[in-house]
């Protein structure tokens, strides 16, 4: 029984960060202070957000059902696509090593950086000194009007912040040594039932060597996956499986007519720890075998559709973490980057996989028709200290390089921004 009670306790590990993200919030929301408390403002001093409790990150919006998938298909296909990620710098609007005028841009051309970001689904900011330290960071997204969250991962588990105190709105990035050869595939950010609309990635240090970010339009992915898959994947949604249990290999020594018994006891329990953790219902399930070949449970969450109508402009959006998510694609990738090293105790849990929503396997041949897809629509961003990625959560896919050196990115998270519902009002009938 001792084997029993360990494999109980560490259910606790399972609510580790990495072991529900990224896979898909109640207090009021506090958004970046008025503008001209803002203008006045020294760059150095910590916003009201910082300091202030944080709402949650907004419950995902699935929009409505997308009826003729395939005719939406083609006639985005017929559309001129938009530029994707496009650059913005500081020497390129004779903004260079001036901070004060770098704030005063970001302030005075807010509506237009926002647009930009729903127009394009990412803008890439570069050589702003404002943004090389945490309060020049949460001063630049203010300034643009972007409202914050929390990590949409604090229901389940706290991601480290980037200057270590509670409460602080810039949460690390996976910047871990142990975690340099792991490629981050494509996946938009969600954990159960909540998804932040926006997000901005910041570096204050760059790896040595890679460590680039990566970006993916969700709407070219929409476009450009082969229609029958499209139809397939949309028709029947999808699921993921967010974490393994691998320790449950005691079992099979005990005597058989115990067995049965023993394993619906184990899975009562573990259902009702793990589901009194978070928001969204999850489904355990056993399975032989797993990546090491011990007895598991495996932890499924809900069924979803792999592609949305975004919150605001009503595009369909690619919104499926399958290139991060699948077991098959991320052993495909270590004859690339190395074996994940999947060795301790939380790393044995945060393992995930992707079926079809109704529990069928997704074939290889699927799989790869997504990866290539996935790829063909990535942009490799190098960034440097002070660089911003600002991006919709919704059309914009990220992800993140191996890397060799030290590595210092942060991320905050918004719940929407300022003149969204205006900017929704203007939308364009689409099809």
């Amino acid at each position: 029984m001792a084997k029993y009670a360990s494999a109980l306790l560490a259910l606790a590990a399972a609510s580790s960060a990495s072991a529900f993200a990224p896979s898909t919030q109640r207090s009021a929301a506090f958004g970046a202070p008025p503008a001209a408390a803002r203008a006045n403002s020294p760059v150095t001093a910590l916003s009201e957000s910082a300091t202030a409790e944080l709402p949650l990150a907004p419950l995902t919006v699935w929009g409505d059902e997308i009826s003729d998938i395939e005719r939406v298909q083609a006639e985005y296909r017929r559309r001129k696509s938009p530029e994707f990620a496009p650059e913005i710098s500081a020497s390129s609007l004779g903004l260079e090593g001036d901070v004060d005028a770098q704030l005063a841009y970001f302030r005075d051309n807010a509506s237009e950086i926002k647009q930009r970001m729903e127009d394009c689904s990412a803008v890439v900011f570069r050589g702003f000194d404002l943004m090389k330290t945490q309060e020049g960071f949460q001063s630049m997204y203010e300034a643009v009007g972007m409202k914050v969250c929390l990590d949409p991962l604090h229901s389940v588990s706290a991601r480290p912040t980037v200057d270590g105190k509670k409460g602080s709105p810039v949460y690390e990035a996976v910047n871990k040594e142990s975690r340099k050869n792991f490629f981050i595939g494509m996946h938009n950010e969600f954990v159960g039932t909540r998804a932040p609309r926006a997000a901005a990635f910041v570096c204050f240090k760059a790896a040595e060597t890679g460590g680039e970010f990566i970006v993916a339009d969700g709407r070219a992915m929409f476009r450009d996956l082969p229609t029958d898959l499209v139809e397939r994947l949309y028709n029947r949604n999808i699921r993921y499986s967010v974490m393994e249990l691998p320790f449950f290999g005691w079992v099979d020594g005990l005597p058989e007519f115990m067995q049965g018994a023993v394993m619906g006891g184990v899975k009562g329990l573990a259902s009702a720890a793990i589901n009194a953790k978070v928001d969204f219902s999850v489904d355990l399930r056993w399975g032989e075998g797993g990546y090491d070949g011990t007895k598991m449970l495996q932890a499924r969450a809900p069924s979803q559709p792999p592609i949305v109508r975004h919150p605001v402009t009503g595009d369909p959006t690619w919104f499926c973490n399958v290139h991060s998510h699948s077991s098959k694609l991320r052993k495909d990738r270590e004859d690339i980057y190395g074996a994940e090293r999947f060795e301790d105790g939380a790393s044995q849990i945060n393992k995930s996989d992707m079926f079809f929503g109704d529990d069928g396997d997704i074939s290889d041949e699927d799989l790869k028709a997504m990866d290539e897809c996935t790829m063909k629509n990535a942009k490799f961003v190098k960034m440097s200290e002070g660089d911003v990625v600002l991006l919709d959560n919704y059309k914009c896919m990220h992800g993140r390089n191996v890397f060799d050196g030290t590595r210092k990115h942060g991320v905050a998270w918004f719940e929407g921004w300022e003149g969204e519902e205006e900017m929704k009002a203007n939308v364009p009938q689409l099809p």
